[in-house]
């Protein structure tokens, strides 16, 4: 089997989110956005497809760089595919992101599924078929009724425990909210949930990333008392001495790095300098299912917990091939979007989640989305 096509396909679909200033997801008025679908195809006609914004998998890249490396070669030789990908990089002028690896790489392990008729998970290790999955809130908003007060946050809370979550991951305020960021209005916000929902649903803060030494510590012992799972992204990643500083300082268990680059080998140097108590990656950030396989099997090694970073059928398929992480993230949640209805692109969401707070796996072979290709195709803007 041999790779004959690589193509880019933007298309529209309606969504009501919108992205305030500093980039952060909120509710707003439906509205037609783009999105790309890689597809890799081989030359006995199977293909293999994943979605990404149009900038990451935009022409320029396909062109210079993928087809370059893809197109003649055998689908499953997906680590050394993605080597040779990441080789790319230096000279991509930056043109060739980790993001852009993601999507790539999601496409062959898709294909290598729909090859095999089996679902990726199971490639990967299978360790299980349903996952617990946490409530992720998106970041805090000005908006009556919805994340603008702590009292909000706890009304939401109530209603994400009794539609099954068993955890609730908090994402406070940031600018361009006009008080943020606040220590203060955060640890109130968090305060709020946790008196909400009792002492049994798990608790997790995702902080504003740009805290100080000092804020960052006054909220995580704020968090210490009221018996929070964890505290991630509070401060510049950038910064391993700082986020090592902090873990020393506090008992609540620190998560990390989230967004910081350099794929599995940052995440190393992090648990070398004790920065984190549990490590983080996402499919998209780190460049692939492979190296967030690596994070890991990283982890592992060490005894840590690898905390899978975001949704998606991707992520999902990580979280279920290994054995130590937690949770899957599902969200971002508000008060005002309904989660469980999927995209126009999508006939059923990656993610199901039953009353009790499971998501089960898709046994359809490769990526497990089931794809509404007629849709794409009757939306498609260009193609590429």
């Amino acid at each position: 089997m041999k790779i004959e096509r690589v193509q880019g396909t933007v298309f529209h679909y309606p969504s009501k989110r919108s992205v305030d200033a500093a980039g952060h997801s909120h509710p707003g008025p439906e509205k037609n956005v783009p999105m790309a679908m890689l597809t890799i195809t081989a030359d006995n006609g199977v293909s293999g497809h994943a979605f990404g914004p149009v900038e990451v998998a935009r022409p320029h890249v396909l062109e210079a760089f993928v087809r370059k490396v893809l197109v003649g070669q055998d689908p499953f030789d997906r680590e050394r595919l993605w080597q040779d990908l990441v080789h790319w990089q230096r000279g991509s002028a930056g043109q060739l992101t980790d993001r852009a690896l993601a999507v790539v790489e999601q496409a062959l392990w898709d294909l290598a599924g729909r090859a095999l008729g089996v679902p990726v998970y199971k490639l990967l290790g299978g360790f299980r078929d349903k996952v617990p999955a946490y409530g992720s809130t998106m970041c805090g908003d000005e908006l009556q009724g919805g994340l603008s007060t702590p009292d909000e946050y706890a009304a939401f809370a109530e209603k994400l425990v009794a539609r099954g979550y068993k955890a609730i991951k908090v994402h406070t305020w940031m600018p361009p909210v006009s008080f943020a960021p606040s220590p203060a209005m955060d640890i109130k916000a968090c305060a709020a949930v946790r008196e909400a929902v009792g002492p049994d649903i798990a608790l997790m803060l995702d902080g504003y990333h740009w805290y100080s030494r000092s804020e960052a510590l006054a909220i995580g012992r704020a968090l210490e008392k009221l018996d929070y799972a964890w505290f991630e992204e509070m401060m510049n990643e950038q910064s391993i001495a700082s986020y090592a500083w902090l873990a020393n300082q506090l008992d609540i268990p620190i998560v990390g790095p989230e967004t910081i680059s350099g794929k599995h080998h940052s995440r190393a140097d992090w648990v070398q300098a004790g920065a984190c108590d549990i490590l983080r990656a996402g499919v998209p950030g780190v460049g692939g299912i492979t190296p967030t396989m690596k994070v890991a099997a990283l982890a592992d090694a060490f005894g840590m917990d690898c905390e899978v970073h975001g949704n998606g059928a991707a992520n999902l398929t990580v979280v279920a091939a290994i054995k130590n992480c937690r949770w899957y993230e599902r969200g971002l949640l508000h008060p005002f979007l309904d989660y469980d209805v999927p995209p126009a692109y999508l006939r059923c969401l990656p993610d199901p989640m039953d009353a009790d707070g499971f998501v089960h796996l898709s046994q359809a072979p490769g990526l497990g989305e089931d794809i509404d290709f007629e849709y794409i195709a009757a939306n498609t803007v260009k193609s590429y």
